[in-house]
């Protein structure tokens, strides 16, 4: 059987101090396996996004481990977490994140430069192009609509061609149809690349895209359902 892609065991976060301080993750265990789909879902506030930003690396636990891929990434520096995050972890939020005075090529290109990339942009052609946006190279962000901006950042997010791919309320700020293609490009492109998928989100139906749902609430687990699980439901 192969190895897990990810296993978060006992994962225990708190943040702020004193009066203010939050226990967001209360002792968190969490296995998915290799080229699995995952939606999280809960209520604001339950931790989901913070699940997603320890498994990136963006937020260090208090304690428990965190192996991506085998590798522990609780147990890193901060240079190792961010140089291990470039290579194998693509991540896609709500807002955009691109910088306004470069292109849509450039958006793509220059986080691959700055790894040390050699082929940056034509790399980021072709995978602006896999999302739909070869006519719009050239295009600054602000020429772009909502749409359009986010597939940039999944653009962006795929380039390095990462093992796994974290979305953040991806079509949070898109209308209901765009969300939609939006959805629809982040599953194909999932099952194209054989990627693992983590996706938080609100909408209960695009999260029963997934293959597995992990409800949070309050810092904790409280369960999961698989695709199996629903089918048999239904019948």
């Amino acid at each position: 059987m192969t190895k897990p892609i990810i296993e978060l065991k006992k994962a225990d976060l708190t943040l702020g101090d004193g009066a203010s301080s939050v226990h967001v993750l209360k002792g968190m265990d969490l296995t998915v396996q290799r080229g699995e789909s995952v939606g999280i879902v809960g209520p604001s506030g339950s931790g989901k996004s913070t699940l997603l930003m320890v498994l990136a690396g963006l937020e260090r636990v208090d304690s428990g481990e965190i192996n991506i891929d085998g590798n522990p990434i609780h147990a890193m520096s901060e240079d190792q977490v961010a140089d291990f995050r470039g290579r194998n972890v693509g991540i896609v939020f709500q807002s955009f994140h691109l910088i306004p005075n470069m292109t849509a090529l450039e958006n793509v290109a220059v986080p691959l430069e700055l790894a040390g990339r050699s082929d940056a942009f034509a790399v980021a052609r072709e995978e602006l192009a896999a999302v739909g946006l070869a006519e719009r190279l050239t295009h600054y962000p602000g020429e772009l609509s909502g749409g359009e901006q986010q597939r940039v950042a999944i653009a962006r997010a795929l380039a390095p061609h990462p093992a796994m791919l974290i979305a953040d309320e991806p079509t949070g700020n898109l209308d209901t149809e765009t969300g939609r293609q939006i959805a629809d490009l982040l599953f194909a492109q999932q099952a194209e690349r054989g990627m693992t998928l983590l996706l938080v989100t609100h909408d209960h139906k695009l999260a029963a895209r997934c293959e597995r749902q992990v409800r949070v609430r309050s810092g904790e687990i409280l369960d999961e359902e698989n695709a199996d699980d629903k089918a048999a439901a239904v019948a």
